[in-house]
């Protein structure tokens, strides 16, 4: 078995959307796969030569099922995480150590009917809810929960929560 080291892998180029309702709750599904215990916002890889904010509304009718949405924010700066050790080189083909995100905050324009998780031809999650800000770091999972902490000290200001 060849082993890889992650050192020498780039970080996977990708958006984040953490899309907020009129009552200030934040969009989160659970996850299908291996990690389906927990819940993320929508996130995904930006196509080569894609901008960033063409990327996250792609990426949110993607995995919701609607673009009924306005960028209000965007943080400021990319930020990394790495994947545990047994991931690398099960996700994304064993190309990328982790991945280096640009996160938006997304007003949400459309009503809860508006979403479906399965309008993708292979949906990424399970189930979707509605929660409050302070609750997004203890629902992702334990290797991302310094990036979702750093994620909602920056928007949270920013979208009025």
């Amino acid at each position: 078995m060849i082993k890889i080291h992650k050192d020498k892998l780039p970080y996977r180029p990708c958006v984040g959307a953490m899309l907020v309702n009129a009552r200030g709750g934040v969009f989160v599904a659970k996850r299908i796969d291996g990690m389906a215990d927990y819940w993320q916002m929508p996130q995904g890889g930006i196509d080569e030569g894609e901008d960033p904010a063409k990327a996250v509304m792609r990426e949110l009718q993607e995995e919701t099922g609607t673009s009924k949405a306005e960028i209000i924010a965007r943080s400021e700066h990319w930020r990394t995480y790495d994947l545990p050790d047994d991931l690398i080189g099960k996700l994304w083909g064993g190309k990328y150590r982790g991945q280096r995100q640009k996160w938006f905050a997304l007003k949400f324009l459309g009503e809860d009917s508006d979403i479906n998780i399965e309008a993708h031809e292979i949906p990424e999650f399970s189930d979707w809810k509605w929660v409050e800000i302070d609750e997004l770091v203890n629902l992702v999972v334990p290797f991302k929960h310094a990036l979702y902490g750093d994620i909602v000290m920056e928007l949270k200001p920013l979208i009025g929560s």
